[in-house]
């Protein structure tokens, strides 16, 4: 899919983000806010921890590497912290 929807994540110390497919981001950003609402706080290994454990038999790409890109996306736009 040659034409597929791409996001250019932010990054909090002002270096260049990447282009990301907007579908893998999505799903991923779904699962960080979700788990935050769930479970009020949670700690950066934890949230890996879930992320590895939920999504790594149905998502495509490297779950850490798209986890971490999107939480400081998120981070940058200050959607969490």
């Amino acid at each position: 899919m040659p034409n597929e929807e791409k996001i250019l994540t932010l990054h909090l110390q002002g270096k260049k983000g990447v282009n990301i497919l907007k579908r893998r981001y999505d799903v991923i950003k779904e699962f960080i806010l979700t788990t935050i609402q769930e479970q009020g706080e949670i700690t950066f290994q934890d949230l890996t921890d879930l992320a590895v454990e939920k999504l790594t038999n149905s998502f495509e790409g490297k779950v850490i590497w798209y986890l971490v890109t999107v939480k400081l996306d998120l981070e940058a736009r200050k959607i969490i912290e």
